[in-house]
């Protein structure tokens, strides 16, 4: 046996198994959503906005050179149906005119702000509040990271419950509204994710998605397919073992006081810096529940909508997947006591290896796997035919198989892309990603694994086009 048929192997079980988990939590995800579907009907949105019985919220918008869509994010967030909230914009040091464009928009005045906890944070240069809409804040700060800005923004949050967003999303009117009821439906719960969404190619209007349509370019046509795979198909699974392993730095929902107690994000100023902080704050509260046998349930909710805007250039879109992958191996790698222990229950028994080892680790697998069938397909003999088969069957053929369940999965439950042509856009990208982006997906993972080993600290700048180029803006 050679080397190449050594790692083709080794390649094929690698698939196997990683779709067969994804193959899992998609069946899983079909009932969860149809039961979810079930408890909007018996309980609508309007009826739990007016039961009196919703806490309020501090949303959390960290903004680092965000002046493209830091105003139109704004006032999405100030028009969100929620009884009682308010928005805590934090200015992380922005070195363009985010801060002014808040300013020129909102009207903001310098004000007190109490604080309720004292997380180590970058100094702060200044708390305004807006004149127009009472319910604003903006807090300007020394640049810290995310993570930093996040953690001011906890110190200055009075409410039982924050939601974490990023300063270029848009988030749907009955956002908060949906991803508080896991907190109404269950005291025990410390934390929420909710789906996100690509905006490019849509029509924004007056900070509100008005008009759904695939993104015009071929990179973010291919992201729409792999969030579909990552947040109806994977986390919903996931979640049904109360296993939720990731809740992204777009959107989720949080106790307050249990994020305090637990230490806050990770950053530099706290013990450890990580470009991760949405994965290792999601861990550590597994982790800090457990060890303190506090009865707990961190979920995920599968409508309450974020847009976001995704990279169309490759050279973006490769800055972005390499940091993913450092972040969670430095938050995995972190947390290491966790991984097979009975301690932990299912998240250290099933959650924590499969993301160590089948996300963090596969893209080595993955990639050498690649190099290994292109090899057998172009001079193997009759003798590496079948390998040559068993590899496309693992690799390309399950992988189209999933990525046709989870666009089912979207169009079963939510229906947000009704436009045939849009499906059977999506359709055509299950087939054509197999053919070159995937085995790029691969080497971006694989770079981030080595920045990982090298110890890398930066983000890498993400260029931002704006809700009226990287989307179609009326009004």
């Amino acid at each position: 046996m050679t080397l190449i048929d050594i790692v083709s192997y080794l390649t094929i079980g690698y698939f196997i198994v990683l779709n067969l988990v994804y193959f899992v939590t998609s069946i899983i995800a079909f009932g969860r959503l149809k039961q979810y579907s079930t408890t909007l009907d018996t309980y609508p949105d309007s009826l739990l906005l007016s039961s009196g019985f919703l806490p309020p919220i501090t949303i959390i918008a960290p903004a680092y050179n965000e002046e493209a869509t830091c105003v139109e994010s704004t006032h999405s967030l100030l028009a969100l149906e929620y009884p009682e909230f308010e928005v805590l914009v934090v200015n992380d040091g922005s070195k363009d005119a985010t801060l002014a464009r808040l300013q020129e928009a909102f009207d903001l005045k310098p004000a007190p702000h109490m604080q309720s906890s004292n997380i180590p944070t970058a100094n702060i240069r200044g708390v305004y509040q807006s004149q127009r809409s009472p319910n604003l804040w903006v807090i300007d700060k020394e640049n810290g990271g995310k993570a930093d800005s996040l953690n001011t923004g906890i110190n200055h949050t009075l409410n039982p419950l924050f939601c974490a967003v990023d300063a270029d999303s848009l988030l749907e009117k009955p956002a908060l509204a949906r991803i508080v009821r896991p907190f109404i439906e269950n005291t025990d719960t410390v934390a929420v994710g909710g789906i996100i969404r690509i905006i490019n190619g849509s029509k924004v209007e007056n900070g509100v998605v008005s008009d759904i349509s695939i993104p015009p370019n071929l990179v973010a046509r291919f992201q729409v397919l792999e969030y579909f795979r990552a947040f109806l198909a994977g986390r919903m699974g996931w979640e049904a073992f109360n296993a939720t392993f990731i809740i992204s730095g777009a959107f989720g929902l949080f106790h307050r006081q249990i994020v305090v107690d637990a230490g806050g994000y990770s950053t530099k100023r706290t013990g450890f810096e990580t470009v991760g902080e949405d994965i290792e704050l999601v861990v550590r509260l597994h982790r800090y529940c457990r060890d303190h046998n506090r009865p707990y349930r961190i979920s995920y909710v599968p409508d309450p909508v974020a847009w976001t805007e995704c990279p169309e250039s490759l050279k973006v879109l490769h800055r972005q997947r390499s940091r993913w992958q450092r972040g969670l191996l430095e938050s995995t790698t972190r947390h290491m006591h966790m991984m097979l222990n009975p301690r932990y229950g299912r998240v250290g028994m099933l959650a924590f290896p499969y993301y160590f080892f089948l996300e963090g680790l596969g893209p080595i697998i993955e990639f050498f796997g690649f190099i290994a069938f292109f090899w057998l397909l172009f001079t193997g003999g009759p003798g590496s035919y079948l390998l040559t088969l068993c590899f496309f069957l693992a690799a390309f053929v399950l992988g189209m198989s999933l990525s046709f369940l989870a666009i089912s999965l979207e169009e079963i439950s939510f229906k947000r892309y009704p436009k045939f042509s849009d499906l059977s856009q999506l359709f055509l990208l299950s087939v054509l990603e197999c053919f070159g982006y995937r085995q790029l997906n691969a080497w971006w993972r694989l770079h981030g694994v080595y920045t990982f080993l090298r110890g890398k600290k930066e983000w890498g700048k993400m260029d931002r086009k704006g809700f009226g180029a990287g989307a179609k803006k009326q009004g």
